[in-house]
């Protein structure tokens, strides 16, 4: 398996579907991804860079682009949702849309396919 397979099983069966609709999403919209660790977070890599994470925290899931740029892009879209500077903070209930989830992904995956071209 790999770093992210095994976290998601480690986490609480409650929340563990949300986390895994946000992987199942990344790797339809980018094939191919990797497992890895980035920033000490099993993340879903592409080329060796981050392409995201997604944790578990005792009061919220957090979804990791790698990226503030990526964040700061999707950040006008997210009212009521707690964001900062790299970090989107959602819940079972409160679900990052897919609409926004997925520009999160192509977003990261344009940023990483430019770093690569230089």
């Amino acid at each position: 398996m790999g770093a992210v397979t095994d976290y998601l099983r480690s986490v609480d069966p409650a929340v563990r579907p949300a986390l895994q609709h946000v992987v199942d999403r990344a790797r339809a919209l980018v094939p191919g991804l990797d497992e890895g660790v980035s920033y000490a977070m099993p993340a879903l890599m592409l080329q060796g860079k981050g392409l995201l994470a997604v944790r578990q925290a005792r009061t919220h899931l957090a979804l990791y682009p790698f990226s503030g740029q990526v964040v700061a892009a999707v950040a006008p879209r997210l009212n009521g949702f707690s964001i900062s500077s790299g970090t989107i903070r959602f819940s079972v209930d409160h679900p990052v849309p897919d609409d926004v989830l997925d520009d999160v992904v192509r977003l990261r995956h344009q940023e990483i396919e430019r770093g690569r071209r230089r």
